[in-house]
């Protein structure tokens, strides 16, 4: 069943004008998601995902809370496809597991050194070659979704940060939002600028890389880098 038919089964039309007027903010989100994903996500399992997160959208929403609706409504359509796309992940566990080997080394060369990591650190750290290294970075992008809304990592799963329930629970939630703010901005220039020219600006890996001069493949591994920097030094929060 399509979200639409979903909603007018549940709701019986009472709101079918507010559904129909967010239509295209969940396409954009759905478009702007497959750009990153594997092959094998569907636009439309993506769009029929979000639908369901409007829906929920528009019975929870609370005006109070002071954020406007299409905020709030984006934030549960990209959270509702991201399930989606957890519930279909394919990645190997290998994948996952060595991503969390490059965030630790990262953590230790980063924590001893008070600098940035270098990549032939972390590679050294992990004992492995550059080339390696470079692979595991492509994994770590491509087999999957892997993003700063996906920071939050358990096990071999993913998950966002909880919903706000209370005034513990907000404080926590603002504490993150400011402490992951920080990270970005401490990151080195050049993966500080591709994580600004993708998840800003939404540009892809394509035109990111034509503004810099360099390979759609090498946008991909600072990108996987920055994320994989970020966890490291958000580990606290995620632990």
């Amino acid at each position: 069943m399509s979200g639409i038919a979903a909603y007018t089964s549940i709701q019986a039309g009472s709101t079918d004008e507010q559904v129909i007027l967010y239509v295209p903010l969940v396409k954009r989100i759905a478009y702007h998601l497959l750009s990153r994903l594997p092959d094998s996500i569907l636009l439309d399992d993506l769009i029929q995902a979000g639908m369901l997160g409007l829906l929920e959208a528009i019975k929870n929403y609370d005006a109070a809370q002071g954020a406007s609706f299409e905020t709030y409504a984006g934030i549960r359509i990209r959270g509702s496809m991201l399930d989606e796309v957890r519930r279909s992940d394919w990645t190997p566990r290998s994948v996952h597991k060595k991503a969390r080997e490059v965030a630790g080394a990262i953590r230790t060369i980063e924590s001893q050194t008070g600098r940035d990591a270098r990549s032939s650190e972390i590679a050294e750290c992990l004992g492995i070659n550059m080339d390696e290294y470079a692979h595991i970075l492509q994994d770590s992008l491509c087999c999957r979704t892997f993003s700063v809304e996906e920071l939050a990592q358990d096990g071999d799963s993913y998950e966002l940060m909880p919903d706000c329930e209370g005034p513990a629970e907000e404080l926590l939630q603002q504490g993150f939002q400011n402490a992951l703010a920080d990270a970005i901005r401490s990151l080195p220039e050049r993966e500080r600028l591709v994580v600004s020219l993708y998840y800003d600006d939404e540009l892809n890996l394509r035109e990111i890389g034509e503004v810099l001069n360099i390979s759609e493949s090498r946008v991909s591994q600072i990108n996987s880098q920055a994320m994989l920097r970020l966890r490291a030094r958000l580990a606290d929060w995620l632990e």
